[in-house]
Parts: structure tokens; sequence; C-alpha cells
């Protein structure tokens, strides 16, 4: 693989010759990746990036200064320590804390390595932005102006009513064609918004934060202050997941407002297949770190280092789920499976337990099967398809839960089929509660109707609440959603003043466990 004199920006000579023995290493098992710029940084620097999403600059906004003060104190404590931080982005741009160890920046290396990989190779990452790092930075400048022009405050409290909404996406969107190619699933916003003045023959390549000077329209441009025209509202032809796509299609917003909704929607839509294949992404990179730091990029006196730190990594609670942990394991489960033919209907169907456990055909086709692996599957769809019996019990895996007589969590049960579901639970739409526009003209009103669909994560009472109340700021009439309390369908309103709980008599319908 070529490498770019820019890709040693920053590093002493020491760690030129270890990246591009890591990198050899890496592609000589297989490993596809963009090129890779790693950059050395002081912890304060490392923690002001974390801060940012792994980001070197973007939009002005408090969360970030409270992120960045928590790391820091975590830090300063001792309490966490950032050992890698990688951006998904061609090319893959990685920082090393310049206080670690010489042998922490061959494993944060060798780590990167397998991330960079799983970001250009796992389908799941196949639509993301690979640009997004410029982007971000024409973001916070956009946004900047915004704050110059209409005040600080205004523009940032506005940004805080998107965030809490910045998880009502469609993470599968990217990849179903719903519309007409040119009705395509995008919102362009009103700084992009130039195609429709210039026929298609005439207009001029550009960067879509750079069209609308490139490319002018007749008109000269919006003004930012006007608010958007009021649309003929109506119930979507069947539930719409992505709430914020329906809000930029029919919400009132003014001009400027509608550009920093489309910002925080294309940034959630950036970070959401991380979200998705934690689990794979980290044990990925874990298995290739572990392979080629054991087998190559050891010495003698690195031994010791290594294996403290990388106990730590995989340290496993009894409070939490470990996904680098997990992620290895399972893969290095797979990849023995594999290599012993431990799959099939043959395999299956045999209940001699001494047959099953000496069982070995001898095939080698554990990292094959692997690669595979890691390029087709999300988390999701990894622990459907290969967690095992086996695996719980080798790997000690239980259900657990609140008991509220005891006020306690305790171990419910360590049954597979439990342990598997409740796993599984955690992991749809990313553990988190899947809501649908159902009616955009509720009652005939331009009332806002949402619909909580139960697949086992229930609605927390006063993050509804708030939630409500910022989408109100957004759609300007009374929102409502529908969801499941005491096993009977709820209504919870808010009008812009009051929040309302309506029962009704119909039953809620609850997937079985």
């Amino acid at each position: 693989m070529p490498i770019t004199s820019r890709t040693f920006a920053n590093l002493p000579a020491e760690l030129v010759d270890v990246q591009l023995q890591m990198e050899d290493y890496a592609a000589g098992y297989g490993l596809d990746f963009f090129p890779t710029i790693f950059e050395l940084v002081n912890v304060d620097q490392l923690n002001a990036i974390a801060a940012y999403g792994g980001f070197p600059t973007r939009y002005p906004h408090w969360r970030f200064g409270m992120e960045y003060e928590k790391l820091a104190r975590g830090y300063h404590y001792g309490l966490q320590k950032i050992y890698e931080l990688v951006i998904n982005n061609d090319p893959c741009y990685a920082y090393l804390l310049a206080s670690n160890e010489f042998a922490d920046h061959k494993l944060v290396m060798a780590h990167v390595y397998g991330h960079c990989d799983f970001f250009k190779c796992n389908y799941w990452f196949s639509q993301t932005n690979r640009k997004m790092i410029d982007n971000m930075a024409n973001h916070g400048n956009r946004i900047r102006r915004y704050m110059d022009r209409f005040g600080v405050e205004e523009v940032e409290n506005f940004i805080d009513n998107c965030l809490s909404i910045e998880d009502l996406i469609d993470i599968h969107s990217p990849f179903i064609r719903r519309y007409a190619p040119d009705e395509q699933n995008q919102f362009k916003s009103p700084t992009d918004s130039a195609e429709a003045d210039l026929p298609q023959s005439r207009r001029l390549p550009a960067k879509g934060y750079m069209d609308s000077f490139i490319n002018p329209t007749s008109r000269g441009g919006e003004d930012p202050l006007a608010t958007s025209e009021a649309k003929a509202v109506q119930a979507p032809a069947e539930p719409m997941k992505d709430v914020m796509l329906f809000l930029l299609q029919f919400a009132p917003l003014k001009q400027w407002q509608l550009d920093v909704l489309s910002i925080i929607r294309d940034e959630a839509y950036y970070f959401a297949p991380q979200g998705q294949t934690k689990i794979m992404n980290e044990g990925w990179a874990t298995y290739w770190h572990s392979t080629i730091m054991t087998r190559h990029g050891l010495n003698a006196s690195e031994v010791i280092s290594y294996a403290d730190h990388t106990s730590g990594t995989l340290a496993t609670s009894p409070t939490r789920l470990n996904p680098y942990k997990l992620g290895l394991e399972l893969l290095r489960d797979v990849e023995d499976r594999w290599n012993r033919g431990c799959f099939g209907s043959e395999y299956d169907d045999c209940d001699d337990m001494r047959a099953r456990a000496e069982w070995d055909k001898q095939l080698g086709l554990g990292r094959e099967k692997i690669f595979e692996v890691r390029k087709v599957h999300n988390d999701l769809t990894f622990i459907d398809e290969f967690l095992t019996l086996e695996f719980c019990q080798q790997n000690k895996l239980f259900q657990f839960g609140y008991n509220k007589q005891a006020d306690y969590y305790e171990i419910e049960s360590r049954a597979f089929p439990q342990v598997k579901q409740q796993l599984l639970q955690s992991l749809t739409n990313m553990g988190r509660p899947e809501i649908y526009v159902k009616d955009g003209n509720y009652k005939n009103r331009n009332e806002l109707y949402l619909q909580h669909r139960f697949q086992g994560v229930e609605l927390k009472l006063n993050y509804a609440h708030d939630t409500l109340k910022n989408l109100y700021a957004l759609w300007r009439r009374p929102v409502h959603i529908e969801t499941a309390l005491d096993e009977h369908v709820a209504i919870i309103s808010f009008d812009g003043t009051n929040h309302e709980i309506k029962k009704t008599e119909e039953k809620a319908i609850v997937p079985a466990q």
C-alpha cells in the first residue's frame, strides 16, 4: 500500500519505523485500509479531540466543553485514560498519546489498522461520508456564522432542541431506496439547494458546502430569516421512522434553522454505524492487535507492559458487558468452529457431547470466515447468528434484572434463550426506543402524532416529557406520542404548557419474549 509523506506528520523517526512495520504486518494478514495518518498529541489535546467526538474541530456548543471537563477530570484523578482514537475518514486519522510507553504506541497502531480495515470493508459503513473531517469543519463554520448573525444563545438553544431528537432517525434508510432517484431521501440544506435553478448540463462540479457559490440561484440565495413555506401536512403513507427528516420537510422553521437541523441529522447518520457495530469493531481491532503484537510486534522487555494493558482492556465486570471482550472471544470462537468444521446440519444434529467437543474435520476455514463476518454483519446479526449455548457456558454469560422488592440488581437466569434474548434486545435499534411519525395532521389540527413501537425498550417518562417539549419548540403545535403503560395503550401529550397522559382501554401489543 503506498504511503505518502504526510502519513508521518508530527511523528518522530522511531514511531515512523513502527508505523511502517505495523502497516506491513496488517497488510500481510489481508487487512485493507485507507491511508492512515497518525498524530502525536498531549493529553489535553487528546481529551479535546475526544470531546468533539474524535474530530479536531466542530461547531461550538456547551456539551463539548462539558465532555472535555469530564475527560480531563477522569484522567487527572486516574479514573480513565484514552489509549487510541481513530476517525472513519479517507484518509483515516488516528491520535497517539505522547506520554504512552513505546509498547503502547505499537499496540495502538496495530489496533488502529484493525479499525481502519473495518471502516473501509464493513457493509454498514459503506454509505458513510469518507470526507467527514472536512464536512465537520464546514458545519462548524456555518453555525458560527449563524451565531454571529442571530446570537450565540438563540442558536445554541436551537441546537439543544435538535440534539434531543438526534436518535430519531432510521438507521437502515441509507441502504433502502424508498423513492425514485430524483426524490431520494436526502434533505438539501438551504446552502446546498441551488440544483433546481440550473440545468444539470450547466452545473459546475462543486462540493456541497460550496455549491451555492459555484452555482448561484437566480434569486441570489435565500433569506435565512425567512420561515419555510407552509406545506399541507398529512399522515405519511406508512409510519415514518426518520422523524428528523419529517421535521425538515414539514416543520415551520426558518432557513437557518433548517440548515442547522440538517447538519445535526447528517452527523447523526455518520455516527450511527459506530453504534451498530461497537462489539464487532472493537473485537476485530483487538483480534488483530493481539495477533500482530504477540507474533511480531513485541520484544522481551515489552511483554509485561503489553499483557498488563491488554488484560485491563479485556477485563470483565459483573455489572456491564465489555464489547472488546465479547467481540474478541466470539470472533475467536467463530474462527475455531470453522477451522474444525463445527457447523452445518451434521454437527447441529449430533447429540453426543463428547463427539461435539472432539469434533475436528481440519477444514481450516476460520480465517476466511471471520473476514466474511467482518464484511457483512453488524452487532445484532453477529450475535443472532453466532452466539451459541457452548459459548455462553464457556464465558459465563447470564441475564440480570432489577428486583423491585429487594431494590437490587440480581441474576435472573443463566438459560441460553433468555441470555441471548436480552442481549439482542439491548442491541436492537442500538438499545433505543423505536419511534415513528404516524400523523403530521392529527385531529386535522397540524398536531404531530408519534408512535412508540415496543420491542423490549420502554420509554422513560422524564425523558419523554423533555423530548416532547423540545419537539414542540420545533413543530410549534401540540405533540403526542403513543406508547405502552401498564399493559395498556397510553398517549402522552404536550401542548406548549402542560404534559398530559391519557390511558385507553386498548391493550398494548407486547412481543413475546
